[in-house]
């Protein structure tokens, strides 16, 4: 697979049977975050999927990088669904031993731009948490008005630190208004939603966030 990397998943057992929900988390190869420490004691079943190239992988669309010299995002996140939900999802099932009635998806930063992306793509997740989500990204707005998903009977979970809307690019100025915008969207389409603003800015509390994005998908599949 070209973004998606199979081979280094990892499954963080919880305690429910081989039917219980799994929740896909996708992470950075370069730089993992604890997710073995922030899915302890859920009854979900929790797949750390890392991607290749962050920047590109999960983007929806090409847009400039955000700072003068940067590459620009590669917006293939098109390309990565198509790969995780037809090959990488059957694939990591079937060597972990799993068999969900539901699968939820979760990412951070680019990960939860992604994973709201997936949700909104594909109804085969029933669930999303969406984590300092880069929901400043040109053009997502617009984009997610004009999609038609159906929401009834899914979740999602949007987290974001207080500080976040006051530093970086102007561009990223906007996550908080962006995030309630999308928040507010996903009501409209059906969907049950909790919004969670707490502490720190885009580089802190990284753990404790997903900790808390974990518990509350956890939550809503029982």
């Amino acid at each position: 697979m070209d973004y998606v990397d199979v081979e280094h998943a990892e499954l963080v057992a919880g305690t429910g049977g081989h039917d219980e929900q799994v929740t896909y988390v996708i992470d950075l190869p370069e730089h993992p975050f604890d997710v073995a420490t922030a899915a302890k004691g859920l009854a979900a079943h929790v797949v750390r999927v890392p991607v290749h190239s962050w920047n590109d992988s999960l983007t929806p669309w090409p847009a400039p990088g955000l700072h003068a010299g940067d590459a620009d995002f590669g917006g293939k996140a098109a390309t990565t669904l198509a790969e995780l939900a037809s090959e990488a999802i059957p694939l990591l099932e079937t060597r972990f031993r799993l068999t969900p009635t539901r699968r939820a998806i979760c990412g951070y930063s680019l990960g939860g731009l992604f994973a709201l992306y997936a949700f909104t793509c594909d109804a085969r997740f029933d669930a999303c948490a969406c984590l300092s989500g880069s929901l400043w990204y040109e053009g997502w707005l617009d984009y997610l008005r004009a999609q038609s998903f159906e929401g009834t009977g899914r979740y999602v979970y949007f987290s974001l630190g207080k500080k976040e809307c006051k530093a970086g690019p102007h561009i990223m100025r906007s996550v908080q208004d962006n995030m309630e915008a999308c928040a507010e969207m996903c009501r409209e389409h059906g969907c049950a939603v909790d919004y969670v603003l707490g502490p720190g800015n885009h580089m802190q509390h990284h753990t404790e966030r997903l900790a808390a994005g974990l518990s509350a998908l956890d939550s809503c599949g029982m």
